[in-house]
């Protein structure tokens, strides 16, 4: 008989999308300025245009404005606990990865105390005082992170049960002025992971993450608008696009890869790559970049999911929605199998990134 093992499996998933679509063509009388503080010649047309062409970005996600980024969350976690079929009292942890905090409509104050894991748990009414929640600020892969501390947690025998969840309303941190605003959406993931023992490997095979800080961290910030007439006050988020896509190419598809060799398992073996919904033409060409370490060109069609073409990018929701929508078939032409294979991937703000390799149960 075979030796047991000690598996960390995903046991139930929700994902909540907000209702309200914001297409493109909602940018047009918006008046753009460049990080100079200069309004930008080229009409708004054109610049949507080659937004589009180089994001995939075709429309967004806004929540409604009574919800904020708890509300998001409590919605998620309530469709991961009923799908996991689990008594939400039995939870060990409740771990809810964002970066802004409750952020209300019209406003950009911040707002984290009490943290939005209380305040989910409190929602969720959850007596259990041993069902301990806590926050975990990031960046993007934020989420995957705290998946990742999960799979401490269970592994070490400290828990058993354990909520994962990924909040963000980014559309209200976001300088109108910047073009760069069209990127962001709001939404909320979440998943149940539990510990199982059975005679074969499943659920987290291997995990990495990287966080460089010597020149990268600021990529990533939080600074006033980019109209000069605006109030400099108010914080808005910001990037620089261009060192963030070099970095990304540069990191995400050697850690994948460094992962894979971890787990001792071939490129070949992988049946979907789950990367953080940022940006379409990154996400492309990292996936391109991971076939090419492995001198491999042909890549297979169906093995990349994308989410960013109508929800944007609503930060650490993507990969928890990106799951649950191929979890229960919701998405066409893309399904897991028993045994396949998945990779979940993310890079963000730190600058992190991170990676999971995870059989399906």
């Amino acid at each position: 008989m075979a030796p047991l093992t000690h598996s960390t499996v995903i046991t139930g998933s929700g994902r909540c999308v907000p209702s309200q679509v914001v297409p493109n063509e909602a940018f047009l009388d918006h008046v753009f300025f460049d990080a100079a503080g200069k309004q930008m010649d080229s009409p708004n047309e054109t610049i949507i245009r080659k937004f589009q062409q180089i994001t995939g970005i075709q429309e967004r996600r806004y929540a409604q404005e009574e919800m904020v980024a708890s509300d998001l969350g409590f919605v998620a976690a309530q469709e991961a606990i009923l799908n996991a079929d689990i008594d939400p009292e039995t939870l060990d942890y409740i771990i809810v990865a964002h970066n802004f905090g409750d952020v209300k409509a019209n406003s950009r104050r911040v707002d984290m105390m009490p943290p939005l894991a209380s305040r989910i748990k409190h929602k969720l009414r959850i007596a259990n005082p041993y069902t301990v929640a806590y926050d975990l600020p990031f960046g993007c892969p934020g989420w995957l992170q705290g998946v990742i501390q999960a799979h401490y947690y269970l592994q070490s025998g400290d828990a058993k049960r354990i909520l994962v969840i990924g909040s963000e309303t980014l559309s209200r941190v976001t300088d109108a002025h910047d073009r760069d605003s069209m990127i962001y959406s709001d939404g909320a993931g979440a998943v149940v992971l539990e510990a199982r023992t059975g005679e074969a490997k499943n659920g987290i095979l291997q995990h990495l993450t990287v966080s460089d800080t010597l020149t990268q961290t600021f990529w990533l910030n939080s600074s006033p608008s980019y109209n000069p007439d605006v109030p400099q006050d108010d914080l808005y988020i910001k990037m620089d696009g261009r060192k963030i896509y070099e970095y990304a190419l540069k990191t995400v598809p050697q850690l994948i890869k460094d992962c894979l060799d971890k787990a001792h398992i071939p490129l070949s073996s992988v049946k979907k790559v789950l990367l953080h919904q940022a940006n379409e033409k990154m996400d492309e060409a990292m996936l391109e970049r991971l076939f090419k370490l492995y001198g491999e060109t042909n890549i297979p069609q169906d093995i990349m999911p994308m989410t960013i073409n109508t929800l944007g990018n609503n930060s650490v929701a993507t990969l928890p929605i990106l799951y649950d929508l191929i979890a229960r078939g919701e998405m066409e032409g893309q399904k897991f199998k028993h045994k396949d294979t998945i990779i979940f991937a993310s890079v963000g703000a730190g600058m992190n990134a991170n990676a999971v390799v995870y059989r399906i149960p």
